[in-house]
């Protein structure tokens, strides 16, 4: 049965898509078939995976307001076991067209629902907001992975997100938990970096991920050719660190399976 992790947090400039595209490229290079819901309006998860989302035919949009069964949705990426289920800007106007729906809240899970086995994984990269998209995430999800950047501020809003986490784990998703952290744009040479890490371990006991992040540049250059960074350069630090992060995240969630 795939294991559904959103990457989320409602705060900008995080690394969450990026983490969302390079992830799932690495899981899937390790042999997992993947998907990738992209749910944020801006659609970068869909552009960053090589795929025009302006012609995309159906998006994530018609999943949340037409009841469209994601195997419709989601399509093939030019790499090998990953699938993305595109976004574009029309999925703006989701949250209005939401508002007075029945059962809202679960038709994004209603939609994963008919095709969650066929995957390993599904990762759901979302917007930056804590509004009904994010919502819907939530109620899908097994398990958030929260992104957070090496910089000052690093933990302003998260309180606000996990308090959204509890609140849909009482009212809509009781199995819904955090599965991990991970810390982006990691600068070794700076005192602040090694700072941010261990006040976030403090708030996070046990949940922060050994593998971090760094600033790279090869990082910030692939989604403007349509890759992930494992494919567009496999030796930069960006790409080591997040085929790190996979193997770690698998290993934890299969017991220590070799990959």
């Amino acid at each position: 049965m795939g294991k559904i992790i959103a990457i989320a947090n409602q705060k900008g400039g995080v690394g969450k898509t990026t983490t969302a595209v390079n992830l799932a490229a690495c899981l899937a290079k390790l042999g997992k078939r993947i998907l990738l819901i992209d749910i944020d309006p801006q659609g970068n998860s869909t552009s960053g995976l090589g795929i025009n989302k302006r012609r995309c035919e159906k998006t994530v949009y018609d999943c949340l307001i037409n009841e469209e069964n994601m195997g419709n949705v989601a399509i093939e990426t030019p790499y090998e076991n990953l699938f993305v289920c595109p976004s574009n800007i029309e999925l703006s106007g989701a949250e209005i067209d939401l508002i007075s729906v029945m059962g809202r809240e679960n038709r994004l899970k209603e939609s994963i629902a008919p095709i969650k086995d066929n995957y390993d994984y599904i990762f759901i990269d979302t917007p930056p907001s804590l509004g009904l998209i994010t919502i819907n995430t939530m109620v899908a999800a097994d398990s958030i992975i929260i992104p957070i950047q090496c910089e000052f501020y690093a933990l302003e809003g998260v309180s606000q997100l996990v308090e959204t986490i509890k609140r849909v784990k009482k009212a809509l998703n009781p199995d819904l938990y955090i599965e991990g952290i991970v810390m982006t744009m990691y600068d070794a040479r700076t005192n602040l970096a090694i700072q941010v890490v261990d006040e976030v371990k403090r708030f996070f006991p046990e949940k922060v991920y050994s593998t971090i992040i760094p600033r790279n540049i090869r990082l910030g250059e692939a989604p403007g050719f349509g890759r992930p960074v494992i494919y567009y350069d496999e030796s930069s630090r960006g790409a080591e660190s997040y085929m790190m992060l996979a193997r770690e995240i698998a290993e934890k969630i299969e017991g220590g399976e070799a990959l």
